[in-house]
This record gives structure tokens, C-alpha cells and sequence, in this order.
């Protein structure tokens, strides 16, 4: 484990998958879902290079064919952990002979976490290394605890949203869409809404979604600007709710498989540095 902290915040991470493991106040309340292996096993992981799932877990590059595995393999691999100073912590991942069996491209991809306040700045770089384009996605998937269930809590929005879920058949999206609410800014939390895996929103008009304590005791806000897709998931019963900004989204059920038109995908050239945020606010 490595550590950050400030007089507000103790932040600390694994170097597997260069997750946040853990994130207390000056009181000891705990945040973070604690990773129950007999529930779901994840805490915060990072998706790269694919968010969601591809049809039948394959892409294809100028006419080759990979297999690479749902929300990709960043989060089961070693980060090197690059520099930690008291408020900022980076990680880095660059490519192997195995990854190249399954994602053809060289990269350096880092997570930077700059602590200030009672926020976590949680940065995406991703360099490519190659002589030509490199396609790719990236997501967060931080699980925050609800100790008392998710029903307790609800997710509030800065302004009154209408917002349909794409429904999920399996890893992929269907054509079908399920309306949640209507002008409102308030969408109460039910695990129905889980029965059938996440909630899925596409081309979200919103840059904010805040994790609300229906009593008002807890709030933790997270922004993500130039984020196309927007996800809720958690499993039935369980005491966690993962807020999930992606740049990026599952196939759909008719997806061609090569990745330069997938959708949502992001597009890096040659030698240059793509850069995505979010930002966690936890009061």
C-alpha cells in the first residue's frame, strides 16, 4: 500500500491495477467499498484500454483479430508506482509481450492522483508509442460503501435531468431504452435497477452526479468533464454503488468488431498524449 494524506483526507492505493484501496476522513469514516471477495472483490478499478464488453471479447486491427477480456487488462496488472510525494501519487503501466497478444499497441499509460482538500484528482494519461493511430478507452468503476444499503441513498444532479437507461442483453447493449426520470434532479436509488446489471447512459448532457445520504449525512460529488457515458452498478443487496465516468461503452448487439469505429471510441496519434479527469469530492 502506498499512502497520500492531507489534514482532511488519507488516501491509499494498490500497485495491482494502481487502484484506491482506501479514503478516510480526519474521523475515520470510511468511503470505500472494502472489497468483500464474497460479494465483488473490486474497490476502484481502472478500465483500460476497453470500458464494458466487446462481442464475443474480440476486436480487430487493419483486418487481425484479438481477444481481449471485458473493462480490459489494466486491472489485474502491476503498476510502477512512478513518484509519491504527500498529496500526489503516479502510476505507470506500459505494454508487454503479453498485452501485445491481446492489444496491439506500445503505450505508457499513467494514473495521477493529486489530493487537495477534501477532493481526489484522478488523471488519465495515456501516451502512444507507436508510428501510427492507437484506439482505446478508459473508465473509472470507484466503488463507494453504503453500509446501510443503497436505498439509503440516492444520486442528485445539479440540474433536473431526463434520463433513459440503455438496457444491457448480457456484456451488450440492446436497442432498447428504459426512461428512469423525468425533469428531475433527484433519482433515488433501487436495487430493481440492478436485477438486470448496470445503469447505462449514453450522451449525457450532465458533467456531475453526487452520491447523497437520503438524511443528508454524507455526500461524495464526482466531476467529469468530456465524459460522454455515465454509469451506476451495483449487485442486488449489495452495500456498495460504483459512480462510473467512462470514455468509452460496450458493444452494441450488432457491432462490427473493428475498433477505429467503435463507439465512444478515443483516437490518440502517433507520439501524442491523450488526457482525461474526474474529480471525487468527498464532504
Amino acid at each position: 500500500m502506498t499512502t497520500i494524506k492531507n489534514e482532511y483526507l488519507t488516501v491509499m492505493f494498490k500497485s495491482k491495477g494502481a487502484e484506491i484501496a482506501s479514503v478516510k476522513n480526519c474521523e475515520g469514516k470510511e468511503y470505500i467499498w472494502c472489497g468483500d471477495p464474497d460479494v465483488w472483490a473490486g474497490q476502484t478499478p481502472v478500465l483500460f484500454p476497453i470500458c464494458g464488453g466487446l462481442m464475443n471479447d474480440k476486436f480487430s486491427v487493419n483486418g487481425k483479430e484479438y481477444t481481449l477480456e471485458k473493462h480490459g487488462f489494466a486491472r489485474h496488472m502491476e503498476f510502477e508506482c512512478e513518484r509519491a510525494e504527500e498529496n500526489e501519487i503516479v502510476f505507470c503501466l506500459k505494454d508487454t509481450p503479453e498485452t501485445l497478444k491481446q492489444y496491439p499497441f506500445h503505450f505508457e499509460f499513467r494514473i495521477i492522483y493529486t489530493l487537495s482538500g477534501k477532493s481526489i484528482k484522478v488523471t488519465y494519461e495515456t501516451k502512444n508509442l507507436n508510428n501510427e493511430t492507437m484506439y482505446f478507452s478508459v473508465g473509472g468503476h470507484e466503488g463507494y460503501s453504503c453500509p446501510e444499503g443503497i436505498e439509503e441513498y440516492s444520486i442528485c444532479f445539479d440540474k433536473p435531468q431526463t434520463l433513459e437507461r440503455v438496457v444491457l442483453n448480457g456484456n451488450y447493449l440492446s436497442d432498447k431504452t428504459e426512461r428512469v426520470i423525468t425533469d428531475s434532479d433527484t433519482l433515488p436509488l433501487k436495487y430493481d435497477y440492478f436485477e438486470s446489471d448496470a445503469l447505462v447512459f449514453k450522451n449525457v448532457e450532465f458533467e456531475k452526479a453526487a452520491l447523497v445520504k437520503n438524511d443528508g449525512t454524507s455526500r461524495i460529488e464526482v466531476n467529469f468533464p468530456g465524459h460522454k457515458y455515465f454509469l451506476i452498478w451495483t449487485k442486488p443487496g449489495a452495500k456498495y454503488i460504483c459512480l462510473e465516468p467512462w470514455c468509452g461503452i460496450p458493444d452494441g448487439e450488432n457491432a462490427g468488431g473493428e475498433i477505429s469505429r467503435k463507439e465512444g471510441i478515443i483516437s490518440v496519434a502517433a507520439g501524442e498524449i491523450s488526457t482525461v479527469y474526474h474529480t471525487i469530492n468527498f464532504d
